[in-house]
């Protein structure tokens, strides 16, 4: 039986503002740890976040630069869960009312010059905070110890969210390359901080394990290899039910 590999891609830039997505808190890479959360990041009782309007602009941004449509209202809510780093025990995001949703990344031809390019449709766009740092390293924290660092605890974040289109793991990583273009060009993100969730599967089936996860020092490398790995593991594979 041929199989088709069926992926989409939840890609996590951060906005390059100055301070955090709901706190005058400041962004900047490198400082001590515990030297840049507030009040507002750690959620004491009492406080109040309010959003930071340079994140939005970002947003819209970026949303006008994959031609998606720019929604009038949207509105954040709490989801819940637990992380030793979210001491608040919730993020705040968004989901039924993204900023932007829609649109399409526009990814180049694999098959030479003349090759022509297709578009991955996008669903949504949304913003969110990030929550903090939790350090296993047993060369810096001891091996019986975990350390929390919370200065990342309220980075603003765009989540964008696309269409299963993608077949291959060459178009992943096209994908991701055009998607990173944009984000450099086109809206004033920090390129050095992007994060990936994949969703891969395949067509009418479903894998009976977990989702797995290819370590790779370079994003676009480790996309590769985890579709490919899983391009491979038909054995694995079980009908849906």
């Amino acid at each position: 039986m041929a199989w088709e590999i069926v992926v989409g891609l939840e890609t996590h830039a951060q906005l390059a503002t100055r301070s955090k997505i709901f706190s005058g808190a400041a962004t900047a890479f490198g400082a001590a740890p515990n030297t840049q959360a507030c009040a507002v990041d750690v959620a004491l009782p009492g406080v109040l976040p309010v959003l930071n309007r340079a994140a939005v602009d970002m947003a819209i941004r970026f949303g006008l630069a994959v031609g998606a449509t720019i929604r009038r209202r949207s509105v954040f809510a709490r989801k819940n869960y637990f992380y030793p780093d979210l001491p608040k025990g919730y993020q705040i995001s968004q989901y039924e009312e993204p900023i932007a949703t829609g649109g399409w990344i526009e990814v180049p031809g694999l098959d030479g010059a003349d090759a022509p390019a297709r578009r991955v449709g996008l669903t949504r766009i949304h913003m969110e905070e990030d929550a903090g740092k939790s350090i296993h390293d047993a060369a810096l924290v001891g091996s019986d110890v975990t350390h929390v660092d919370l200065n990342r605890a309220g980075i603003p974040l765009l989540e964008i969210v696309s269409e299963p289109d993608l077949r291959s793991p060459a178009e992943a990583a096209a994908y991701l390359r055009t998607l990173r273009q944009i984000l450099r060009e086109d809206a004033p993100f920090d390129a050095g901080e992007v994060a990936l969730s994949r969703s891969p599967g395949f067509q009418r089936w479903t894998l009976t394990d977990d989702e797995r996860e290819v370590a790779a020092d370079d994003l676009l490398e480790g996309v590769r290899e985890v579709v490919a790995a899983l391009d491979r593991d038909e054995a694995n594979l079980q009908p849906a039910h």
